[in-house]
């Protein structure tokens, strides 16, 4: 067995040291002669004067040239500068040791703690599974939150994306989401955050308790491009490992969009045209890719995702939104009018959608959400007649009912963050609400 096993280590060797030469470097691309290099390669970029390597991945091949962009700052690096072939592929080290601990995108620790040990490596990108080998989504994943428990019920191993514009509480929601959630192991991916945004996520949102199983992996604003698309990669790497152990995953990556923008920056580096609002086409290649590697899976673990999709200008229907509308199981959208009103979490039950929902809950609770939610419709669709007071009381028995729905219907809706509830509490709820109001 140690002789095969040294057999394999000289084949893994690679023998010939493959070297290029820095000739041209624009905005974020770094044109290389040489090395002989495929697409995804990392390389070593050596500034002159005995600098520390510049880690850098093949993004392009333009002609006989070799198209790099670095994970780091480029200062430094110049034309002549050496270009070594590493023959690795972008991997991150994975193990139980990474639960409670905040890392970087390439596994490194932002906590101060010692780096953790007992770690295998895995690619950050892997084999996508067989869509036939994974089993059905059949089994309830409660939140803690009562609006999605009750009237957008998830299940273990759907994906999900959080519609909001800036500052409307998505990521407040999604604190309270990891802190109360039934799952194994919480994966938090912050990419593009400010960095004072972190440490407030980690000891506020987060906390002590949601920490301890939690892995937080960050790439902040202010870094390259490829670093932050790392860090979605990475996670979804780190939350593959738990699930391959037959755990239950909770991934959530705030936001999908900045690692959008991130591969938009990398794919216009690479010489790709842009299309919708700058957006290259691999962007709308890889987003889907991403996304569908979370799910069931055979082990019997699942990873479920939330992805936050940050609207740009509140347009719901900007190209990022409308393609995740299209790839992901269900959509919870948050809005700054119910924000403005203090409503929180400032779900809009009526714009949100879970496409597990028949699935996922009992035949007999499904006519009681519909009606519940049909005189929420009915509320908003007569509410500016309402406010005005324009509508008189028994013109309408389905306007009445509404009316007298909507303050017991608001008091369910909002929900503090130390607020939780079981999912049996939470239907309950509704059912009492409807008998109450005569829905039923």
């Amino acid at each position: 067995m140690k002789r095969s096993a040294y057999f394999e280590a000289v084949r893994g060797v690679d023998l010939v040291r493959r070297v290029g030469r820095v000739v041209h470097l624009a905005g974020l691309a770094i044109e290389s002669e040489g090395p002989d290099a495929p697409i995804g390669e990392v390389c070593e970029i050596r500034p002159r004067g005995g600098a520390e390597p510049l880690r850098a991945e093949v993004i392009g091949l333009r002609g006989d040239r070799v198209v790099l962009m670095a994970y780091g700052d480029t200062r430094g690096i110049g034309t002549g500068c050496e270009v070594v072939a590493t023959g690795r592929l972008p991997a991150i080290a994975v193990g139980d040791a990474l639960l409670g601990r905040v890392i970087d995108a390439f596994g490194d620790p932002l906590d101060d703690k010692p780096a953790p040990l007992g770690l295998s490596t895995r690619p950050l990108r892997s084999t996508p599974l067989n869509p036939l080998s994974r089993p059905r989504v059949d089994t309830v994943l409660e939140t803690g939150v009562r609006c999605i428990d009750g009237l957008l019920t998830l299940g273990q191993g759907q994906r999900v994306g959080i519609f909001a514009g800036s500052g409307v509480g998505k990521s407040t929601l999604l604190g309270m989401i990891c802190r109360h959630v039934r799952a194994d192991v919480n994966v938090v991916a912050l990419i593009g955050e400010r960095g004072r945004e972190v440490r407030e996520f980690v000891e506020k949102h987060l906390g002590p308790e949601g920490l301890q199983r939690s892995v937080v992996i960050v790439a902040t604003s202010d870094l390259p491009a490829l670093a932050r698309a790392r860090a979605a990669y990475a996670a979804t790497a780190i939350a593959e490992y738990f699930r391959d152990q037959g755990l239950q995953v909770l991934l959530t990556m705030d936001s999908v969009t900045r690692f959008a923008m991130a591969r938009r920056e990398i794919g216009l580096a690479a010489g790709e045209p842009p299309t919708a609002r700058g957006y290259t086409p691999s962007v709308f290649a890889e987003l889907p890719e991403l996304c569908e590697r979370c799910g069931t899976a055979p082990s019997g673990g699942a990873i479920t995702a939330l992805y936050t999709v940050l609207v740009e200008g509140d347009d719901f229907n900007e190209p990022i939104s409308d393609i995740l509308r299209a790839t992901l199981d269900g959509h919870i959208v948050l809005t700054r009018k119910l924000a403005h009103a203090g409503h929180f979490p400032a779900i809009d039950v009526l714009q949100s959608a879970s496409r597990l929902l028949t699935d996922l809950i009992a035949t007999t609770d499904l006519p009681l959400l519909h009606k519940l939610l049909a005189q929420v419709a009915t509320y908003e669709r007569n509410r500016d007649m309402i406010d005005i007071g324009a509508y008189r009381p028994g013109n309408n028995p389905e306007i009445d009912q509404a009316i007298a729905l909507m303050p017991a219907m608001n008091r369910f809706l909002r929900q503090s963050g130390d607020e939780v509830a079981n999912r049996a509490t939470v239907m309950n709820m509704l059912r009492q609400l409807a008998r109450a109001e005569g829905t039923t």
